[in-house]
C-alpha cells in the first residue's frame, strides 16, 4: 500500500514537471499544425482555428478562482468564452492584460465571457495583485501546478502550450481558436468576432 502511494506521488510529480516544462516559455512560442483528431488551420497571424464541424469540447475546466469562488467553464455554455492562460511574472501576460480587460468590456453585451487561468503563481496573493494592477475584472481559475492546463484540453486539440496562451470556445462550448503568443486588442477581436457572427 505504501509503495503504491509512493509510485502515485512520483507519477504525479512527474506530470507536474511535464506541465511546467510545457508552459516554461513566456514568449508565447509554439507550433501549430494538424492534431491527432482535430484538423485545424494555423493562420499567418499566429492564430489557429478549427472549422465548426470539427471542433471538440474541452475536458473539465473547473475549480476555485483567485477569490476562492467555484467556477465551472461548462456553465458558460451559450456564451463565447475567451480563456487566457497567464502568470503574474510573465512580461507579455502583463502587457496584454489591460487589453483583454478592455475587449472583455466591449464584448460582454454580445455574449462573450472571459476567464483567466493563473497557472504560475505559488500563492493567490501574486495573482490577485496582478488582477488589481492591470484592471482585470473577469474571474481567473487558480491553477498553481498546471493541472487544468495539463488535463483540461483533449490530446490533439488546440491546447495551451506556453504562457500567455489564449483559447476561445464557441457558443456550444467547443474549442474554436487558439493563440500561443501575446495578443493586441485588434487581434483578439479577430479571434472573437467571427464566432459572435456564427449561426
Amino acid at each position: 500500500m505504501g509503495r503504491s502511494r509512493t509510485v502515485s506521488a512520483v507519477g504525479f510529480a512527474a506530470m507536474v514537471v511535464v506541465s511546467a516544462a510545457a508552459l516554461s516559455a513566456c514568449d508565447g512560442g509554439g507550433s501549430a499544425g494538424k492534431g491527432s483528431r482535430t484538423e485545424f488551420v494555423a493562420g499567418a497571424d499566429g492564430v489557429s482555428t478549427v472549422p465548426k464541424g470539427e471542433r471538440r469540447l474541452p475536458n473539465e475546466l473547473r475549480g476555485d478562482t483567485l477569490q476562492g469562488k467555484h467556477l465551472d467553464v461548462a456553465d458558460l455554455k451559450g456564451k463565447i468564452v475567451v480563456i487566457n492562460v497567464w502568470g503574474s511574472t510573465c512580461p507579455p501576460c502583463r502587457a496584454e492584460a489591460p487589453l483583454f480587460s478592455k475587449v472583455a468590456r466591449e464584448t460582454r453585451a454580445k455574449g462573450v465571457a472571459f476567464v483567466g487561468i493563473d497557472t504560475r503563481d505559488a500563492s493567490r496573493t501574486a495573482g490577485l495583485a496582478f488582477e488589481a494592477n492591470h484592471g482585470v475584472t473577469y474571474p481567473s481559475l487558480y491553477d498553481p501546478v498546471g493541472k487544468l492546463v495539463l488535463y483540461g484540453f483533449p490530446r490533439g486539440s488546440l491546447n495551451p502550450q506556453a504562457i500567455p496562451s489564449t483559447i476561445v470556445l464557441d457558443r456550444e462550448g467547443k474549442i474554436a481558436a487558439r493563440a500561443l503568443q501575446p495578443l493586441s486588442g485588434e487581434r483578439l477581436h479577430k479571434m472573437i468576432d467571427p464566432l459572435i457572427g456564427e449561426k
